[in-house]
This record gives C-alpha cells, structure tokens and sequence, in this order.
C-alpha cells in the first residue's frame, strides 16, 4: 500500500513548489499555500472562498455530501434529544460536555448577568419602532462596547470569559426588548428562577397586567431551535465575527457585525423568507405543483426558499430532527397549520422531481424552523433575531478560538485586478 503523501506539487511554466498538506481528524486534506505568493508570485482564486480553508478549527464539523453535523465530536442528533442549550454552549466553549458541577455554575453566572444597563434600555428610544429588529439588535450589542470599555481583544482568559457570559446572558433581553420596542409594550425584566429559554418567552411575551407563565411545550421547542442554529463552521456571520475579531476589536463590536451579515435573506433571514413563501402560496391560492412548476421556470420570477444549502448536498440534517418536531410541537399544542400541510407537499414534490434531485436541492434548516417560530406565535421579523441567539455560542466560541491560535493574523484576502492599466491624468477641459 503506497505511503499517505505529506506535500502536493504545483508547476507553473518551467517553476516548480512543493506544498505542505494538512489533514483533518475526519479525513479532510487541504493544500498550504501560505507560501505560493512569496515564491512563486502567485495566488489562488476561489470567488466566495467556497474552496479555501480559513482556519484550524475544533469547534464543529460538517460534511455536506453526507449530511453530518458534528458539534465537537457530538451528533446533532444525540445533542438534539438529549441536551440543552447552555449545555451545548459549553461544548462550544471547551469542546467538551460540562460535570453537573461545571454546567449548575455555569448557568448560575448567565442568570446573574441577564439585566442590561437602565440607560442601555433608553437606547432603543432612540431608534425607530418600524426598524427591522435585527438592525436594533445588531446596534445594541455593539453599543455594549460602551458600557463595557474595558473589554479588550488582547484581555486576559478570565476577562474573556466574563465578556462572553455577558453577551450570552443579555442577549435574550435585547432580544425580547427590540420586539417590545417595536410594539409599544413596557420591557419586561428578566426573570432569574426562569431557564434561558423559558426567560426569553417570558420577556417576550409577559406584561405587567397579568401573570405569564411559558409553555413547557413551546420551551423546549425554542431550546430546540437553539441547539440546531448554534454553530455550523464557517459561514458568512462566522466568518464575519473571525474577521472583525482579527483586527482587534472586541467581542461586541465582533458579534454585532456578525449579526448584520445573519440578517440577510440568503443566511439567516432565510427562514423569514420561507413563511413569506407559505404565506403567498395559502393566499395566493395556488397549488404547491404549480408553485413548484413556476419554480423551474428561470424566467417566471418565482424562487424556491428552503431549499439547497451552499455546503449540503444531501438532506440538512437538521431540517430532518425540525420535521419531526414540527409534527410533535403541533400534535402537542392542537394546533393546525396549513403552512406545514403546504411545506409537506413541496418537500415531496422536490423529492421526487428529477428537476430538484439532480441539483440536491433538499430541504435546509430554514424550511421547517420558520413554521416552528409561527406556531410559537413568534412575529415574522423576529425569526432572525432567535436565529442570531442561537447562533451566538457558535459566534463566542469561533472568536475565542482565533484569539487562542498563535496563527491567527488579520484578514486580508487578495485580489486579481482586471481594471486599467497605467494611465495618465488629463485635467477636466481635456476630457
């Protein structure tokens, strides 16, 4: 049996390099071109990096073509029936499962740190009640920088950590205060004797008028929602709040970019868009074949949401564990929804139409978690918002992860420049 090769060769014209090869613990290779610039006067063009590894990473593991995900050596789908959310960030945070001693203090320290500042709640009456939630979210965490001038990016292990459980604690409380904002209602304090996701019902939902008392059903569901969204290596927010992080800024200013580029309708806003999508086909009434039929048609204007995922090319696993759930979540509740009827045809539709199976375009987490945050009467432009608090974990821990390796530098891709060449200045009347 031939020896496992270490380096790969690259010859240009009569040039030849030899190139280190770094291998994964799933079997993963890729090729180390660190030094192709300096010697060989080239580099790699990869539009979207969608074949360029940015990073050596423990935090996650996906394989598209298998439709893995693995959250430090952990199946979503053991981590799905049997964990919870704080637990899970945890994992993220050490990449490994908390002692019952570890995890009781962890989750006391989040609880403790869940009120923000009274003056950071004056800041949403600054802003707009018709603006989109995710732009009032994205404000406010950066506008923790503010109250917390003394996080830095080169901080000590102990003062990151207390960053990070600030941020993962108040999140929610941003989160419930940027829909109250929206609505007109008075913020609800956050309540210490609550879960995380049971608290974030809460300061949704309750008033002053009356006691409110979360669903044990919808709790689990959300936390449900949490665990799925909370890391998925490194897509467009993640690599976001890395690059932000290389230049030095600190955790909140890191995670408010990241939750702009969440926000937009092809990551995060997605599962906003596949409602929308339910929702015209309801009303439209049309049915779920003739959506699909004008789906395949280029010209027709009509775009499948959903469906397809930039890495899977086979079924998300997560939307598998969200079906499931979808099903039991309205079992539980009563509740019919004709969304789901609507989405169920068109899953079957695509699964079975040579159109949809040659393009792997399987369903993706966006497709189901929409139908499950309507069914908590969760608004449509809140989705995001609960995506980027679950995603938030994933965030922390993919940016203290690049504080830790000594090969962190800044971002700084390169570029093939195709515009003029050298040309001289004319003055106006010239021209």
């Amino acid at each position: 049996m031939p020896a496992t090769p270490s380096t790969a060769k690259l010859t240009i014209g009569d040039r030849e390099i030899e190139l280190p090869l770094i291998r994964g613990t799933e079997g993963e290779v890729a090729i180390d071109v660190r030094r192709l610039r300096a010697e060989m006067g080239v580099i790699t063009y990869d539009p979207g990096f969608g074949n360029t590894g940015s990073c050596l990473s423990k935090v996650t593991f996906l394989n598209g073509e298998e439709g893995v995900l693995r959250y430090a050596g952990y199946p979503i789908e053991q981590l799905a029936e049997n964990s919870h959310f704080l637990e899970v960030a945890w994992l993220l945070f050490y990449q490994e499962l908390p002692t019952a001693k570890q995890l009781a203090a962890f989750e006391h320290e989040v609880k403790y740190h869940t009120m923000v500042h009274e003056d950071l709640k004056r800041f949403f009456s600054s802003l707009p009640k018709a603006g989109h939630p995710m732009a009032i979210c994205a404000a406010t965490v950066g506008a923790l920088s503010t109250f917390y001038e003394e996080v830095k990016y080169d901080d000590p292990a102990e003062e990151r950590w207390a960053a990070a459980v600030r941020l993962l604690a108040k999140m929610p409380t941003i989160a419930a205060y940027s829909y109250k904002h929206s609505v007109g209602q008075p913020f609800m304090y956050p309540r210490n004797d609550l879960p995380y996701s049971a608290n974030a019902l809460h300061m949704m939902f309750a008033t002053p008028c009356e006691q409110y008392t979360p669903d044990p059903v919808a709790v689990k569901a959300l936390d449900l929602l949490l665990i799925l969204h909370a890391d998925h290596e490194q897509n467009c927010s993640t690599s976001t709040v890395r690059t932000v992080g290389s230049s030095l800024a600190n955790m909140f200013a890191s995670v408010s970019a990241g939750i702009s580029a969440l926000w937009g309708p092809l990551h995060g806003g997605a599962n906003q868009k596949v409602i929308e999508m339910l929702i015209s086909i309801h009303d439209g009434e049309r049915t779920a074949r003739e959506f699909m039929d004008l789906a395949k048609d280029k010209n027709s204007g009509v775009r499948l949401m959903g469906f397809g995922h930039r890495v899977y090319r086979n079924y998300d696993p997560r939307a598998k564990i969200l079906k499931k759930a979808c099903h039991e979540l309205l079992a539980r509740t009563g509740t019919a929804n004709p969304l789901l009827e609507i989405a169920l045809e068109l899953e079957a539709i695509a699964l079975q139409d040579s159109y949809f199976v040659e393009r792997k375009l399987y369903p993706n987490v966006d497709f189901y978690s929409g139908i499950i945050y309507q069914a908590l009467n969760i608004p449509i432009d809140m989705f995001t918002v609960f995506f980027a608090l679950g995603r938030l974990p994933g965030w922390i821990s993919q940016w203290l992860e690049f504080h830790r390796d000594p090969d962190s530098r800044i971002n700084r891709p390169r570029q093939v420049y195709q515009g003029h060449t050298m040309r001289d200045y004319k003055p106006i009347e010239a021209r």
